[in-house]
């Protein structure tokens, strides 16, 4: 990632890093008319302060003309659910070859959600137990830039040795049109963030 994001100021950088790798994420279909150039994520694995456990941090940079991008007003940082009806970054991680995945929702304007899956779509219920996440969001004319803190051991069995991944946005402009991104788009008929064979990331550990 560019060495802009590196130094912007509130972003957490890492320390141990188990996985670093910036991805870049693609629409689903062939949308025109874009108001975004790039969108990238990450998704990497660290050592939390003593007594703390692993944590995992996601980071998200969109580069484009911000100001044709619906970008929700800062808010309290609450659980919301719903948040992927507008502007919303999104990662999924899942035990290697596991069922079961945690999906976790981070919206610019603070609020979050975190979700639990027994299987593809089944089962799902809020994941109880876990703060707040550590959210912060910086906006100017040309980027967003979203970074986020949260508990490995709330997502995922925290004796898995491998982790599959799937990072994704949705990005709502100011005309109200939705595009959805991700690092891969396993069904070409419609955008489906939680498929299986989207899980394209790997984190060990």
């Amino acid at each position: 990632m560019h060495a802009s994001v590196h130094a912007r100021g509130p972003a957490r950088l890492p320390g141990n890093v188990a996985s670093w790798a910036v991805r870049p994420l693609i629409p689903h279909g062939n949308p025109t008319d874009l108001p975004v150039q790039r969108l990238e994520a990450s998704l990497r694995l660290e050592a939390g302060a003593p007594g703390e456990g692993m944590r995992l941090t996601a980071q998200f940079r969109v580069t484009g003309d911000t100001a044709r991008i619906a970008i929700p007003p800062r808010a309290a940082g609450h659980r919301v659910d719903g948040l992927w009806r507008h502007t919303c970054f999104e990662f999924f991680v899942r035990g290697r070859a596991a069922r079961a995945y945690a999906e976790v929702n981070l919206a610019p304007s603070r609020d979050w959600a975190a979700y639990a899956f027994a299987g593809y779509r089944e089962g799902q219920r809020p994941i109880e137990g876990i703060d707040a996440p550590a959210i912060d969001v910086a906006v100017t004319p040309h980027n967003i830039d979203l970074v986020a803190t949260l508990p490995l051991a709330a997502l995922v069995p925290t004796d898995c040795a491998t982790i599959h991944a799937a990072l994704a946005a949705v990005i709502e402009e100011r005309d109200g049109r939705l595009t959805y991104w991700a690092l891969a788009h396993p069904d070409p008929q419609r955008a489906d963030f939680h498929h299986t064979e989207g899980f394209v990331h790997e984190i060990r550990h």
